[in-house]
């Protein structure tokens, strides 16, 4: 088992380079990259003096000289080849240097460390209720298979199913924020939180939670109490269930001394893969309330072509997805004893 981890770790280098590579070469051929909007706001500028002072329209359309524009191309390391700037970018990646932002001029790094315990925050609240929520309700939906009970949340359930994590977001802030006024329309805090006593803080901090983790937690409610229920239902009509109930052993102890172990071998497969998503975020429900968290960053760094930003944020993700996979398999292994990865 050691032997297979270890190489599963040296995979880790290849996927790496490979992933981070092809992000590296889209950034650098989609249009409207610092160099663009900096000519772009120099010819807004332009436009506005040449009303003012009457300028020529070649004046206007051109800004910046050629000499001005490789100047750019020199600081930005656009003048250079592609293969060339990305190992000198995974260079400075390798000494901890994730570069400087194009919009901010602030370093990387620190603009991520800043958010990443936002994310974080509604990342872990997220994992304890979706696996604190979705086990019971999917035990409780096999054992009672086809009950009122089983049907009436399966409509709940798919019904959140159908609906994505950042529209129901929306339709809460209309509903329950800009409407009947119950919960703030966005942010982690009030204005005046730094004047609030720590009981006050504390209930603030609750009340502008509430929404958005509903919204984080409506995206994989779903999949994961569905998941619990048909792998729990395939084991109780396993062979293996029915002998143990036919010599005696009670329906309940069957199901938690038998069937429920194996039940969790596809929770637990899944489980690594949640880890990026605890400390990433998600890019449009971090939108939706205005979180400040890496997922409103990411969004703002796409949008604003900030590329350094983007691969900062894809070094970190991909690095933690990766590492989630390896952390599956060792769950993997520890629910089920049967596994020898070899």
């Amino acid at each position: 088992m050691t032997a297979y981890f270890i190489r599963r770790f040296l995979l880790i280098i290849p996927t790496f380079i490979g992933i981070t590579i092809m992000v590296f070469i889209i950034t650098r051929f989609v249009p409207g990259g610092p160099i663009e909007r900096i000519i772009a706001q120099a010819q807004q500028q332009g436009a506005i003096e040449g009303v003012r002072g009457a300028r020529s329209s070649a004046e206007q359309t051109q800004p910046l000289s050629d000499e001005q524009i490789q100047e750019l191309k020199k600081y930005y390391g656009f003048d250079k080849p592609v293969l060339v700037s990305y190992f000198l970018w995974l260079g400075k990646v390798l000494r901890g240097d994730l570069g400087t932002s194009t919009r901010y001029y602030d370093p990387v790094w620190e603009m991520i460390k800043e958010r990443i315990p936002i994310s974080l925050y509604f990342g872990l609240l997220t994992l304890i209720l979706t696996y604190g929520v979705c086990i019971p309700l999917g035990i409780a939906k096999a054992i009672k298979h086809k009950s009122p009970f089983d049907n009436i949340s399966s409509v709940a359930v798919f019904t959140g199913y159908a609906i994505p994590g950042w529209v129901a977001g929306i339709l809460m802030l209309v509903l329950f924020a800009s409407q009947w006024e119950i919960f703030p329309l966005g942010g982690l805090m009030s204005d005046d939180f730094e004047d609030f006593t720590l009981v006050q803080k504390l209930g603030d901090l609750i009340w502008h939670t509430v929404l958005p983790l509903l919204a984080y937690v409506l995206g994989s409610f779903s999949v994961m109490t569905f998941l619990m229920k048909n792998t729990l239902m395939d084991n109780l009509a396993s062979d293996y269930v029915r002998t143990a109930i036919s010599k005696g052993l009670s329906f309940k102890m069957a199901i938690f001394k038998h069937a429920l172990r194996n039940s969790l071998v596809p929770i637990a497969t899944s489980f690594g893969n949640n880890i990026s998503v605890i400390l990433s975020g998600s890019f449009l429900i971090e939108t939706v309330f205005n979180i400040n968290g890496m997922g409103l960053l990411g969004y703002e760094s796409v949008v604003e072509r900030d590329y350094p930003v983007v691969m900062g944020i894809l070094v970190i993700s991909s690095l933690l997805f990766m590492l989630g996979n390896i952390l599956s398999d060792i769950c993997v292994a520890a629910v089920d004893p049967r596994v020898k990865f070899e």
